[in-house]
């Protein structure tokens, strides 16, 4: 897809990723909602990061939970722009309980968990298709995680919900194309504040684990992450329903001399 002169949706983007994929959007030609939940400075931080450099864009608080407000921002998207091109449901949590602790694991954890991780990117599908269909060139791109393919991560709900949002991204392929396209990328260890914040002391030892394990001998940063999903949206239109994995070849690992 060329995307210069459309229109695109990121939710979770006042950090990380989310603002590493709003930036590439808009530096190439896209207006951006940079959604937040929380983090209105630093979602207002990347709008005006987008302006300075030439770019349009406008910050919306919504918590993808809540469907009202995922039905309002794409509403507010078109009101403002006057399409919908791109959608890239980023926005994410997680709780740090050890796989073995099943009594850890408490009705608010899943609740949460799948409430944003699963519900919420469904949630902005729905309210972003018939302004997709619309456009009649569209794509949506979900970022789930290795967690859901190797079932390895913070948590065992966290990782049940991003192996279900690889899942409904396939489902949602199917029924709604051909207008609209649907892809997963699939992160690995991402560098950032994120993690940080939830691994703590441990953050260095499992990020060097994981760069020893990689064939590539690396982790992810935010951009390398934004590289992935720029390159299912602007790239080949004929993909669909498909799931990359970005992770360094940590998977696949380790190299074998």
């Amino acid at each position: 897809m060329n995307i210069s002169e459309k229109t695109a949706v990121v939710t979770g983007a006042s950090r990380g990723v989310g603002r590493a994929t709003a930036i590439a959007l808009a530096k190439g030609g896209c207006s951006v909602v940079v959604n937040y939940s929380r983090s209105k400075d630093e979602a207002e931080a990347v709008v005006k990061e987008i302006e300075s450099a030439g770019g349009k864009a406008i910050p919306f608080q919504a918590n993808v939970v809540d469907d009202t407000a995922c039905r309002a921002m794409m509403d507010a998207a078109v009101a403002e722009f006057g399409s919908i091109d791109v959608l890239v449901n980023n926005a994410g949590t997680t709780a740090f309980i050890p796989h073995s602790d099943l009594e850890g694991v408490t009705d608010e954890a899943w609740d949460s968990i799948l409430g944003v991780n699963l519900k919420g990117p469904f949630q902005c599908i729905r309210a972003a298709e018939k302004h997709m269909k619309a456009s009649g060139e569209s794509e949506v791109v979900n970022i789930a995680s290795i967690a859901g393919v190797a079932a390895i991560g913070s948590s065992v709900p966290y990782c049940a919900s991003k192996a279900a949002l690889i899942n409904m991204g396939t489902a949602l392929a199917r029924a709604l194309g051909p207008q609209i396209r649907i892809n997963t990328v699939a992160p690995g260890f991402i560098q950032g504040d994120w993690l940080k914040a939830g691994l703590g002391a441990n953050y260095e030892p499992i990020m060097n684990a994981n760069k020893a394990r990689a064939v590539l001998n690396a982790t992810c940063t935010p951009e390398d992450v934004s590289d992935a999903i720029m390159a299912f949206i602007t790239g080949s239109d004929l993909v669909t329903g498909q799931v990359v994995v970005c992770d360094g070849g940590m998977l696949i690992g380790p190299k074998i001399s």
